[in-house]
Order: C-alpha cells, then sequence, then structure tokens
C-alpha cells in the first residue's frame, strides 16, 4: 500500500508544457523515434554507472553485466523499457522528468513556429528523450531506483502528459529504471513483436548494450541487436545505413547526416574517432558558452557527453565519438586541458574534420552548400582560432561577388583566382549591410568598368574574419572601400583625372572641405567613380560598418572617425556646385553630396532633420 503522506502531485514546469504539447503536433507523422529515445535513455544510464562505478568502488558489484528489456504486452497495449543502470533519486526524477534544466530553452521555445516540419526538426536537436512517450502513450509511469540506494528508495512517476505528474514511494528489487507506456489506441502496433523487432534493428542495433525484447507469456528474451560499439567495428562491414542511425543517436537527429569520417589511430597514440556533419545548424549554434564537443570513451568506457577539447570552438557544430586507449579512466576536463596526447588528437581530428569538408566540396557540391547556410558564418571564426590551418579554413569559405548571380554565396577564393584579369596582383572585396546595398554601392563602379570581380562581404562576422586573412595564396586581400587602396594596376589612372585635371577642382575641393568641416575627414576627386556623384571611404585603420554594428551590438564604445569624401567632377550635381556662387545653397547641396553617400553604403545619418530640411529647400527651388 502506497504511504499518501509521501505522494505527491506536481506540475510540469511552464516549458514541458509547452515543448510536450507541440512535440505531440509536431513528431506525430515520426512517432516511432520514442522507442529510439527510450533504449537510448537506458543506454546512457548504463554508460553512466559504469563511469561512477570507477571513482566509487561501492558501485562496482553493480556496474555489470549490463541489459536494456523491452517487453510488449501487445492484448493490453503496454510496452516496457527497462535498464539495470544507474536509476535517479527521489530529487532527480523530479528535476529531470518535471523540468527542462537547460540554459536557453526559453530561446529555443521561441523559435518555433507552429510549422510542423521545421518545428519538428528544431525540436529533434534540442533533443525530445523522455517526452517522446507522450507521443505514442496516454499514460506513462517509470519506477526507477539510484544504484547504492535502498530497496525501499525506489520511486514511482506517474503522467498523462497534461500537465501534472504524481510521484509517490515505488517498488524495485535491484537499480535501474523501468518506463511503461499505456498506448493510445492508434499506437498498439507499437506492442507487437515484429514491429518492435525492426524498430530496434533499424533504430537501435548499434547499442553497446544488449537490447531484449520479451512478450507477455514467454519466458525467453531475445537479443535482436548486435550490442557492439559501432565505431569498433571495420569500416568495411559498417553500412551507410548503420552510420546514419549511428548518428541519429547521438545527435537526437531526424535527418541524414552530410557526411562522416571514420579512423583508428594505433601506435604512439591509439584512439578512433567518428566525426558527423549534421545536416542542420541547432538552434544554438551562436551561443558559445553551450555543451558542445564529442562523446568521450576511454576504452569503450564512457566517460562524458560533451568533451569540447577535442576540436575547435569553430567546429562546435561536428557531432560524434572519440574512443581512446590512452587515457587514465579517471580523466576530467582539467586534465583533458592539460594533456599533451589530447592536444596531438586534437590537431589530427582538426586536420580529418578539414579533410572531409574538402572532399564534401570537391566531390558533393550540392551538399557542401547546404553545409555552409547553415555552418558557413561559424566557419569564418577559423581565420582567427586556427593560425595553423588558416589557408584550409579560407579556401573552405565561400563568398557572394559581382561574377555570382546573387543567389547564394558561393564563391571559393580559388574561383576568384581562376578567374581573375591578367595582371591583377590583389582579391578586392567589399563590406555591406546587405547583398542589396553591395551591388548598388558606388565603389563598385570602376571595378565594374574595368571588368573586375569583387567579392560582396554582408555578413556581420566579415570584417572581424578579415582581419586575421590578409592574403590568400599570395595574393593580398584588399577592401576597395579604403582610401589608401592603390589603383593602379586596375588601370584607374588612364581614365584622363591626371593632376592637371585634379588642380583645376582645386577651388570645388578647398570649399567642400570648408563647408563639410566636422563631418568629413577629407575632400578629394575620385577615380573610381563613374555614374556617382559622390562615394565615402575609410581610413587605414577606420572600423567598417560591420564591425561598427558589432561594437553597438555588444555594448563597446564605436570610435568617433570621420569619412573620407570623394566627388566625381563628370556628374552634373558636382559641375554645378562648382558654378554656384550662392553660399547657402552651395552648403545644403554639399551637404546633401555627403548625406546620400553615407545612405548609399547604408550608413545612419545623424541628424535626419536637418536633411528633410535642405532635401526640402533644394525642392521647393525646384518647384518654383
Amino acid at each position: 500500500m502506497v504511504d499518501t503522506a509521501q505522494r505527491e502531485t506536481l506540475g510540469f514546469q511552464a516549458e514541458v508544457k509547452q515543448l510536450l504539447h507541440l512535440m505531440i503536433h509536431s513528431l506525430y507523422s515520426n512517432r516511432e523515434i520514442f522507442l529510439r529515445e527510450l533504449i537510448s535513455n537506458a543506454s546512457d544510464a548504463c554508460d553512466k554507472l559504469r563511469f561512477e562505478a570507477l571513482s566509487d568502488p561501492s558501485l562496482r558489484e553493480d556496474a555489470e553485466d549490463f541489459t536494456i528489456d523491452v517487453e510488449i504486452d501487445e492484448q493490453a497495449g503496454v510496452i516496457r523499457i527497462s535498464d539495470n543502470g544507474v536509476g535517479m533519486s527521489r530529487d532527480e526524477v523530479i528535476g529531470n522528468l518535471g523540468t527542462i534544466a537547460r540554459s536557453g530553452t526559453a530561446h529555443f521555445l521561441s523559435q518555433l513556429s507552429g510549422d510542423a516540419r521545421k518545428d519538428a526538426q528544431l525540436i529533434g536537436q534540442f533533443g525530445v528523450g523522455f517526452y517522446s512517450a507522450f507521443i505514442v502513450a496516454d499514460r506513462v509511469e517509470v519506477t526507477t531506483r539510484r544504484a547504492g540506494l535502498a530497496a525501499d528508495e525506489a520511486v514511482r512517476w506517474i503522467s498523462d502528459g497534461q500537465g501534472e505528474f504524481t510521484i509517490e514511494p515505488g517498488t524495485r528489487e535491484g537499480h535501474g529504471t523501468t518506463v511503461e507506456l499505456q498506448l493510445k489506441e492508434d499506437a498498439r502496433e507499437f506492442a507487437q513483436a515484429f514491429r518492435v523487432e525492426s524498430l530496434v534493428r533499424r533504430y537501435s542495433d548499434h547499442i553497446a548494450f544488449p537490447v531484449r525484447l520479451a512478450e507477455a507469456g514467454k519466458d525467453e528474451r531475445r537479443a535482436v541487436n548486435t550490442a557492439q560499439a559501432l565505431w569498433t567495428r571495420p569500416r568495411n562491414e559498417i553500412s551507410d545505413e548503420e552510420y546514419t542511425e549511428f548518428f541519429k543517436h547521438i545527435a537526437h537527429d531526424a535527418e541524414v547526416p552530410l557526411a562522416w569520417s571514420h579512423h583508428r589511430v594505433e601506435g604512439t597514440r591509439e584512439y578512433t574517432a567518428l566525426m558527423y556533419v549534421p545536416p542542420r545548424a541547432p538552434w544554438d549554434l551562436w551561443n558559445r558558452e553551450a555543451p558542445r564537443g564529442l562523446k568521450l570513451y576511454v576504452q569503450r568506457v564512457f566517460i562524458m557527453d560533451d568533451a569540447e577539447q577535442f576540436l575547435p570552438l569553430y567546429l562546435r557544430f561536428i557531432r560524434g565519438v572519440m574512443d581512446s586507449a590512452e587515457l587514465p579512466l579517471n580523466v576530467s576536463r582539467e586534465l583533458l586541458q592539460k594533456d599533451a596526447h589530447v592536444d596531438a588528437i586534437r590537431k589530427a581530428l582538426t586536420r580529418k574534420v578539414l579533410d572531409m569538408l574538402e572532399k564534401l566540396a570537391t566531390d558533393e557540391p550540392e551538399k557542401y552548400r547546404q553545409f555552409w547556410r547553415e555552418f558557413g558564418e561559424v566557419m569564418k571564426e577559423g581565420l582567427a582560432e586556427d593560425f595553423a590551418n588558416r589557408e584550409r579554413v579560407a579556401a573552405l569559405l565561400r563568398f557572394d561577388s559581382t561574377a555570382n548571380d546573387g543567389a547564394e554565396a558561393s564563391v571559393s577564393l580559388d574561383d576568384y583566382l581562376g578567374r581573375r584579369k591578367e595582371g591583377q596582383k590583389h582579391i578586392y572585396y567589399l563590406l555591406a549591410d546587405s547583398p542589396e546595398a553591395a551591388r548598388a554601392s558606388p565603389q563598385l563602379e570602376m571595378f565594374r568598368r574595368q571588368g573586375v570581380e569583387v567579392l560582396l562581404l554582408t555578413e556581420r562576422i566579415d570584417e572581424w574574419a578579415l582581419q586575421h586573412l590578409s592574403s590568400f595564396r599570395e595574393s593580398e586581400l584588399r577592401d576597395i572601400a579604403r582610401a589608401d587602396l592603390d589603383l593602379e594596376d586596375l588601370g584607374a589612372a588612364d581614365d584622363g583625372l591626371d593632376e592637371t585635371r585634379e588642380q583645376a577642382y582645386a577651388e570645388l575641393v578647398t570649399r567642400l572641405k570648408n563647408t563639410l568641416a566636422g563631418r568629413a575627414a577629407d575632400v578629394r576627386v575620385s577615380r573610381r567613380l563613374t555614374d556617382s556623384p559622390s562615394c565615402l571611404l575609410l581610413g587605414a585603420d577606420d572600423p567598417g560598418i560591420q564591425m561598427r554594428r558589432i561594437l553597438e551590438a555588444t555594448g563597446q564604445p564605436v570610435p568617433d572617425t570621420l569619412p573620407i569624401l570623394e566627388i566625381n567632377p563628370g556628374h552634373a550635381l558636382v559641375r554645378r556646385l562648382e558654378g554656384l556662387a550662392d553660399e547657402t545653397r552651395f552648403a545644403d547641396l554639399a551637404h546633401l553630396l555627403l548625406d546620400q553617400a553615407r545612405l548609399a553604403e547604408g550608413r545612419q545619418l545623424k541628424d535626419p532633420g536637418a536633411f528633410v530640411q535642405r532635401l526640402n529647400r533644394l525642392l521647393l527651388e525646384t518647384a518654383d
């Protein structure tokens, strides 16, 4: 009889309620994943007990002969998944089954759109785990006992997934957990032996512990999975389907990975690594503090889920397993940071990931385009973080350019070098806030006229990233918005604006400098403009528009630098200025010339009211 004094009914955390509702509707068409998730949890529980026993001798006797049992009762419509893993205490049950103890949960939930297909992908990335049981079950009952606790400390948890759960004392002979599902009427197929067996073989064949199937009324419990860690098997014995299902297991993802790399190293440093490129970016990709890294095993004993020490931060999207024969079983995160063996493995695994991405880019360009859409911005971090592989990382980058149709960033630096104009020494690029602003920039006019391709960099990270890439294949990268840009090798010196002509506009330039004092650092005649009246240039050390946005977003002070104004003396507006004696009208036109150049490159006006007043005065004059 249950002690009612210890029975407690509690409400789910608000985020759990929201997730349950969305998950049941979004994942209904793929509801068979519940079995994969529950078996995966059981496997993790066995791994954790084996790991805890390394440092707690009292648990070593329990950490043997691990099994996962799936029991079905077709007539009653019941399926049970049991393990003899670490189990849970009462507090752990409340914490694990009533709340989502993850940072960023609210942000994740805010990304859900109501589109079932997109939400299913996001929920899969977040990890549905235990809650997937409610996709197929009207009622879920969990009985668990923590390893090391007495028999009378077992716990029973019951819920229909509608908002509350009941927790009370339970009974269980040994440590571990049993999850019992009372299946919905339209989900009773999951209590059929052939259906369950096929799902175990499809989704959980790689689980390193025996998964045994038992039917009601029968004593036999037969293992239905291979029960061998997939990464320990020879590559030629593993099918693509097996690799794919293992990825889904470790990544909690429903989609097929873009690529994988499986290799074993023997000798001085002995280890095996299996790494995957996921098809989608995780919802928390830009949270650099989020858990990341490979699953770490030592001699096939699970150590930790997110060993981030084996790959650099810019490769944080890689999922997989690293199994070392050299590290001690009691290895900690602190030891991993100081171990020379780990540092050597990190360098080797980084090279393997870059090999994998280079092969994907060469052999399967469509898949690489998908990869770039998902992870391109993160890859650019590698220019700053991975000096040893900077040139390889740079070769993997993709950009929009004036030679591209603008549909997506698909131009590599090698593509650019392969079609550059004869005699061209440098790689030219333009930074802008958007593809539209970049293509409309007046700074491109001379380059278009000369037939010189310019890379268009419109992601916020671009300016910061390219500060760490001064050259590629011995060709320097040059920002075309810089005032010190040398245009001689592009033929700009032959456009008629010789020294004599520049002297002819010296008076106009002087008047503009005086009028725009405090708003422009300098005014000069342009060699690069052909159609526009003016453009703005940056000093050699001035932050560009993207860096300014980053500084503003992070609350850092933005240097109060002034732009350099270049004018096109061949434009009608500039010619009108040259002969204008009325100082008020001259000032209005001069300021408009500067303001429209600011607007053309996406900058904000510091005094939009004054701009409107000047514009209105000129419009009224035109109307008169």
